[in-house]
């Protein structure tokens, strides 16, 4: 069956009015026929995107059976009544389940026991998916939460130290407010105290007395850290630290000793800590390292021989990071007269993520080889010419990503969590004394879920300039080199961030129907280490996207695929590198999907009120003050430079609420390009009212938004139908 079979008889998109809206910067004059989409108050707006969704519904009704079918392969490969391995804090393991049938996932904690033994101690107990916990204590039932709200999503959970109090964020909106509540663990009471409008991220001080919180000013930027007295009213709350600078994001966390309050405020170029220590209630904040002389660095208290000191994963000197070892005091001094010894050296083809500490050892994300990985070194002899090689657990596959997943301070071992795109996630416990690596779960894929019907493989793509993309290409294991497949291309590539190999149930539907799948590690993500990403920001970004279209067209020549049957997602500003392509190569794709798309970049970046504009510039540059970045990106930028050609199919998702990325960008891009597209192809918008950033909330919901989104390509890819397995 082919996709045109689905609009033979196609509806009519509503039209959009058009007042024309002049902006001019630099001398340049643009007219915005449609900007008055943002008037999200409006009556008119709201009846728009309405009629949006209903033109969306009737142009894709067609694709609803297929939907349907997405969604239950996921749900049928899905352990839906599962539970987290228990980690232990203290005096309890804590773990989360869900339950089948229910959205939200369900916290809860059993005692643990002390009997000297560190195997005993420190081996979670045995838990099974649907089966009774003895002695389990639930914390917190996100359905019970979410029930009768339109939204519900968990932005921070803390327990006290003692274990007596849990405290919760929660948006029942989609913008990412939350609403701060505490909880008394032994009557199940929410106390008084509760602090409406917090961002991510709650913590408790060491005597449980108070919250530390961070909230965000009318850009939505987080600039302060509070702290909250249990007891007393909200409006006492002190006010920590305060940035006003508008390209600083401010945020907070205590060191894995508990000792000191970290607070951070940083761009992707420089940062600057201030530190409390919490073991002094007369103690002030003390700066660490100034922002001024532009170190982006992180920062983690340990004592070393019995001297307070500071490890540093930084860049000075050092593109790629390193970690260095200060003593505190030297940290009053002028910068360049401080002592630092080396831990960690720069390494041009190992990028240092970070790191964490517990009592005895340091443990650093690394990435080497395009992948994330660990690696363990003791504390002692730390910084000296005794300092031990890091060890690094090893596994099998060549594209894999393992990651630190809890560290408690005070505990034996660490625990890893181990993921490929053929592997489901899989939990380690590391015994840091000796190097034994314990397997305590791998997430159940239900059905005939067999790693060999599939192959996940390397490929490098070469771009106009002679550089070297690196792809992953997953697919079908019977699949044959013959042209005749179709592709969907996926990526991100910005702000650093990689695309690591993880595995995915939903992607399984895609692959079991025959299309390759391919992720495109473009300049201006981090797979290739800090120059990747330099040159893929400011005025490099072009790279990001020519780049996506060399490796589609290496894609189209490579024999395995259809250069007629090629698809491409990406969202946020991955949803903008869509539009860029589309613009740039609209003959390369039979289906486009963007994503909460950032596709109206000038407009939101030009106006520093809007929401987050002003971090921007340190990706895309400052086009309000620098006439070259403005050219560069007025050039670029996917709401500009839409043109009379034949675009391709295009579907582009949103979220009435999402606060990162407006719904407006989205709806003026699908407006503008109906007005524009000379081909028959439809573009719809589809708007999730009650959603966020992330669209819908809950699981079910989110598997719903997941098969909307691949049946969509699949269709238009025609390969609806699943494949038999061949028995060759």
């Amino acid at each position: 069956m082919t996709a045109e079979t689905h609009f033979d008889t196609a509806p009519t998109p509503p039209p959009a009015k058009k007042m024309p809206v002049e902006r001019t910067h630099h001398g340049d004059l643009f007219v915005d026929n449609y900007e008055w989409l943002r008037e999200k108050e409006s009556r008119g707006v709201v009846e728009h995107l309405t009629a949006e969704n209903a033109y969306t519904d009737a142009v894709t009704s067609g694709q609803e059976q297929l939907r349907q079918d997405i969604f239950n392969e996921i749900r049928n490969r899905t352990q839906e009544t599962d539970l987290s391995v228990p980690a232990r804090k203290k005096g309890w393991w804590y773990y989360s389940r869900t339950e089948e049938g229910k959205q939200y996932g369900i916290q809860c904690r059993v005692a643990a026991t002390d009997t000297g033994n560190l195997d005993a101690d420190w081996t979670p107990p045995e838990v099974v998916p649907g089966e009774p916990v003895p002695g389990e204590q639930i914390m917190l039932d996100g359905n019970v939460e979410a029930e009768g709200k339109p939204f519900f999503s968990l932005g921070g959970l803390a327990v006290s130290e003692d274990g007596s109090l849990l405290a919760y964020c929660e948006d029942n909106a989609g913008d990412e407010r939350f609403t701060l509540r505490v909880k008394d663990l032994a009557s199940g009471a929410l106390l008084p105290d509760e602090i409406p409008n917090v961002f991510y991220g709650v913590a408790f001080s060491p005597d449980g007395r108070r919250l530390f919180y961070t909230v965000v000013d009318d850009s939505w930027r987080p600039f302060q850290v509070r702290a909250h007295t249990l007891g007393t009213p909200v409006s006492d709350d002190a006010v920590l630290y305060q940035d006003d600078d508008v390209a600083m994001w401010t945020g907070f966390e205590l060191s894995a000793d508990r000792s000191q309050l970290l607070i951070s405020s940083g761009c992707s170029e420089y940062s600057e800590y201030h530190a409390l220590d919490l073991t002094d209630p007369d103690a002030v904040l003390k700066m660490l390292i100034s922002r001024d002389e532009h170190v982006l660095y992180e920062a983690e208290p340990v004592t070393i021989d019995g001297a307070p000191s500071y490890l540093l994963t930084h860049n000075r000197h050092a593109k790629n990071s390193m970690v260095s070892l200060v003593e505190a005091p030297e940290l009053a001094k002028p910068l360049a007269e401080q002592l630092w010894r080396t831990v960690v050296h720069h390494d041009d083809a190992v990028r240092v993520n970070g790191i964490a500490v517990t009592s005895t050892h340091l443990v650093l994300s690394v990435r080497k080889d395009t992948t994330d990985r660990v690696q363990v070194l003791p504390l002692a002899g730390l910084g000296t010419a005794g300092q031990p090689a890091p060890v690094e657990p090893a596994f099998d596959e060549q594209l894999f990503t393992s990651s630190l997943a809890n560290a408690e301070f005070e505990s034996p071992i660490i625990r890893l969590s181990y993921t490929s795109f053929l592997t489901p996630p899989r939990i380690y416990d590391y015994v840091l004394a000796t190097g034994a690596l314990a397997l305590r779960k791998e997430t159940e894929v239900r059905g005939d879920y067999d790693a060999g019907h599939y192959v996940a493989e390397r490929w490098w793509a070469p771009a106009a300039d002679g550089t070297s993309i690196p792809l992953s290409v997953i697919r079908r294991s019977d699949l044959v080199q013959d042209g005749t497949n179709p592709a969907l291309i996926y990526a991100y590539g910005s702000y650093e961030i990689s695309v690591d190999p993880s595995f995915s149930i939903a992607r399984l539907s895609l692959l079991d129907r025959g299309i390759i799948f391919v992720v495109a590690h473009v300049r201006g993500g981090g797979e290739m280490g800090r120059t990747w990403y330099e040159q893929g920001k400011k005025l490099h970004k072009k790279n990001t996207f020519t780049d996506f279209v060399d490796a589609t067209s290496y894609l189209a020549e490579s024999g395995w695929i259809d250069q007629e049957r090629i698809a491409a997602m990406g969202g946020s500003a991955g949803g903008l590198l869509m539009g860029a392509v589309t613009n740039l190569a609209p003959e390369k794709y039979r289906a486009v999907v963007a994503q909460v798309p950032f596709v109206d970049a000038l407009t939101t970046i030009l106006d520093p009120e809007l929401p987050l504009s002003a971090l921007e510039w340190e990706e895309w540059g400052n086009p309000i003050t620098e006439p070259d970045v403005y050219r560069y990106m007025k050039d670029y930028t996917p709401y500009e430079n839409i043109r009379a050609v034949e675009y391709p199919r295009i579907a582009a998702v949103t979220s009435f609420n999402d606060t990162r990325v407006l719904y407006v960008e989205p709806a003026k891009w699908v407006a503008a390009l109906r007005e524009k597209t000379t081909g028959p192809e439809p573009i719809v918008l589809k708007t999730e009212m009650d959603g966020g950033h992330g669209g819908a909330s809950g699981r079910y919901s989110r598997w719903k938004d997941v098969a909307w989104d691949y049946a969509f390509a699949a269709d238009a890819l025609g390969a609806t139908e699943l494949r038999p397995r061949s028995t060759s």
